[in-house]
Parts: C-alpha cells; sequence; structure tokens
C-alpha cells in the first residue's frame, strides 16, 4: 500500500507526470540502451522500439499503477501486473535488472521534469516505482517456480521437424524437443518466445502462439510475416517464414500467457479476426484433446477463405466438438468451401449470431476489431469480466480498459 506520506505527492504530482510520461519513457529507453546496449540483444524488441510501441506501454502501464494505488489502495491492479509477468516470464528476466530499469527511469524523470522534481516528490514516486518492481518480481517468482526453472533456464532448443505454409502469409513450424530434460506442457491459449539470431549478429526475441495441443515433446506455433509497406519488414517473422528449415533447431522459452482457457465448464465463445486465430486454435485443439463436450461458438473474420490461416485443423477441430458451431465473415464475399454454420460477408457482427448465455469469451485480432467486437459483447449484457483477450505486442488497449468505468448494469441481457 502506499505510505500515507506519498500519496498526497502522488496525488499532486500524478497529472504531470501522467502528461509527460511518454516522453519520460522514451528518454528513460534511450539513455537504458545506451547505457546497456546488451539489452537490445536477446532481450528487448528492437522493432517495438523503433515504432515507438513500447514507450507508450510503458507509460500507460506506470500510470494506470500510480493511478491504482490512489484509487483502489487495498489491492494492487493484478490484470495489468499478470500480463507483464508473463511477458517477463517468457524472457528470463531477473531481479537485478529491475535496479538497472530504476535507475534509468528516474534520469528520465528529473530529465523531463526538471526542478519540479523536488526530493519529496523523488521519494514518493520511488516508492510507486518498486511497489510495482517487487509485485512483479514476487509474480514471476512464482511463475518461474511453477515450472521448476529460474530465469536463465527458461530457454529450450527445439528441431524443426514440420513447415507448413498455412497462406502466403503465415507458417506453421512444428518441433520437437532436443534433450531429456522433462519440459512441462503449456497450457491452452499460451505463446512461446522465440529467439533467434539475425544476419547482423544481434539476437531478437519474439512472441507466437501455441497453435496445437502439446504433450512436452512436441510444439506447434504459426508466424505471420509482416510486411512493412512503407516501412521495413519483420525482421524475426521473415527469417523465420524464409530461411528456417526442417532440421534447424530453434531457441525457445517455456510457455507462458495469462490468458489461459477457463476450466470451470461454462460455454465458451471465441472471436478472432486474422492471425488473431492462433490463439484460438491452440484452445480448440486442446478442448479437441480433452473430448470436450462444452458449447463452443468459434466467430472468424477474414479478407477471404484462402487468408484463413490454419483453417483445415480448425475446421476439423470444430467438427470433433459435439456441442460446437462455427460462423465466419469474409471482406470479400460470403462465399467458402468448409461446412460451416454461417458464412457472411463483410465484418463481423454480432447480430448475426445467437450467444450463449454465461460464457466465457475469448478475443484476438487488430485492436480496432477487439474494440468493437467488446462493445457488442457488453451492450449485450456480458460482464466485463468474462472477456479475456489477446494483443500481439506491447499491450496499448490495457490502460483503457483498466481505467473505464464498470458497464452498466441495465444493459440488454446478452440473446
Amino acid at each position: 500500500m502506499l505510505s500515507d506520506r506519498s500519496r498526497p505527492v502522488i496525488e499532486a504530482t500524478l497529472p504531470v507526470v501522467g502528461d509527460n510520461i511518454e516522453e519520460i519513457a522514451r528518454r528513460f529507453y534511450a539513455h537504458l540502451f545506451d547505457a546497456h546496449p546488451e539489452l537490445l540483444d536477446g532481450t528487448f524488441n528492437r522493432g517495438n522500439q523503433a515504432e515507438g510501441t513500447q514507450q507508450v506501454a510503458l507509460a500507460g502501464s506506470v500510470a494506470v499503477f500510480a493511478n491504482g494505488l490512489l484509487e483502489s489502495p487495498e489491492q494492487v491492479p493484478e490484470h495489468l501486473l499478470a500480463r507483464i509477468a508473463h511477458k517477463h516470464a517468457s524472457l528470463g528476466i531477473t531481479p537485478a535488472q529491475y535496479e538497472v530499469v530504476h535507475e534509468h527511469l528516474f534520469w528520465a524523470i528529473v530529465d523531463v521534469l526538471g526542478d519540479a522534481v523536488t526530493p519529496a516528490v523523488a521519494e514518493a514516486w520511488d516508492e510507486v516505482y518498486w511497489l510495482m518492481a517487487y509485485a512483479l518480481i514476487n509474480m514471476e517468482r512464482g511463475l518461474y517456480s511453477s515450472r521448476g526453472v529460474r530465469p536463465e533456464t527458461v530457454w529450450r532448443e527445439w528441431e524443426v521437424i514440420q513447415k507448413l505454409a498455412e497462406t502466403d502469409d503465415v507458417t506453421t513450424f512444428r518441433v520437437r524437443r532436443t534433450d531429456d530434460r522433462l519440459v512441462k506442457t503449456s497450457l491452452p491459449g499460451q505463446y512461446v518466445t522465440v529467439k533467434v539470431q539475425l544476419p547482423d549478429g544481434v539476437h531478437q526475441p519474439r512472441q507466437y502462439s501455441l497453435t496445437r495441443a502439446d504433450d512436452g515433446e512436441h510444439r506447434q506455433f504459426s508466424v505471420k510475416r509482416v510486411r512493412g509497406g512503407d516501412r521495413p519488414d519483420g525482421e524475426v517473422s521473415t527469417l523465420l517464414c524464409d530461411r528456417v528449415q526442417v532440421g534447424d533447431v530453434l531457441t525457445l522459452s517455456l510457455p507462458f500467457g495469462d490468458v489461459v482457457l477457463d476450466d470451470s465448464g461454462r460455454p465458451v465463445v471465441f472471436a478472432s479476426a486474422g492471425i488473431g486465430i492462433t490463439p484460438m486454435a491452440g484452445m480448440l485443439s486442446h478442448l479437441t484433446a480433452a473430448r470436450s463436450r462444452l458449447p463452443i461458438t468459434l466467430l472468424h473474420a477474414d479478407v477471404d477463405e484462402a487468408s484463413f490461416a490454419l483453417r483445415d485443423q480448425v475446421f476439423g477441430d470444430v467438427s470433433r466438438l459435439p456441442h460446437s458451431t462455427m460462423h465466419v465473415w469474409y471482406e470479400r464475399g460470403a462465399r467458402t468451401g468448409l461446412p460451416v454454420d454461417g458464412v457472411h460477408a463483410g465484418t463481423m457482427d454480432l447480430d448475426d449470431v445467437a450467444l450463449p448465455e454465461g460464457a466465457a469469451f475469448y478475443l484476438c485480432g487488430p485492436l480496432p476489431f477487439m474494440r468493437s467486437v467488446r462493445n457488442a459483447l457488453l451492450e449485450r449484457g456480458v460482464p466485463a469480466r468474462d472477456i479475456q483477450y489477446e494483443v500481439f505486442g506491447p499491450d496499448l488497449w490495457q490502460a483503457d480498459l483498466a481505467t473505464e468505468p464498470a458497464p452498466d448494469a441495465h444493459r440488454v441481457p446478452a440473446r
């Protein structure tokens, strides 16, 4: 809990810190990497740094955490922290690195705010930082412990045993572990970090959803090639799709991720668009392997059927789940070769489908898509707590959701 001495200082300075937090984050990262360039070799995603998305995500998380300490002093925003902790664990982040971050973050705060950072202000924000840092350190310690690893041993080498072109832009890799160390199976919906060495010698990590239930011996993930258009193409996705072949060895983290399939026996609704199908495919595969009899509804939107990655696997799993329905939306028309329950033209419209009551909802896809679907679900009376979402890359939506007002209890009930 925030101390009584620091509370009024944070209340008074949060607006000015909030107004400048993105600039603070920008200068923080520049200063950090100038002093520790090794952090760009295997720990930080330099693509996110170049685009500025990591800076925005950091700024949002710090502001939301501080605001949460003021509004709900008896608790910390655990959903915000869990998402960060899982990402950190997949990268092998250590407690000592929080000391390094502290040094350079507070340099940036003083650099931006100048004389406004009095000793009292510095002390109060130092308290906020360490409350957040220790909460994350404890969560990450628990994640490492539950998997029987240390930060430096989250990595394993896996041999590529199959490479499948799903679409023009999506490639699926099936890998097999290369040693005899036991590996815990993933939870449905989790991801792994893949770390590769680029042509300039720098190692870069990227997270990819596991797209099939695994047995600890084999794993499967799918990669969408990032085409930059007027910007550079994605360097890791391009290397994986173009250069990695069957027989090559990849370095993968253990599985992590806080968006996992609810095991309470409720109906499940998956809503995805584009490459957002990947975590849904993983969860569907787990349900099929478990011979689930739960009511399952899959809603997917894509450009057309040829762009629908993992469609054969997904359709096969849906067809084996006895109480499942599947609807697809295609921007280029409503024709499909798959015998699904509903084929619709255009973008996803939840008015086209009936939704089960009391369901757990999972969203993944472009941010505008998820905003639209989530708003539609809230309007239909679905409680916000029943809607989970997965974001690829820095979570730029988290701050909005963490500070939004509670949904109106008098909305129309879900159909």
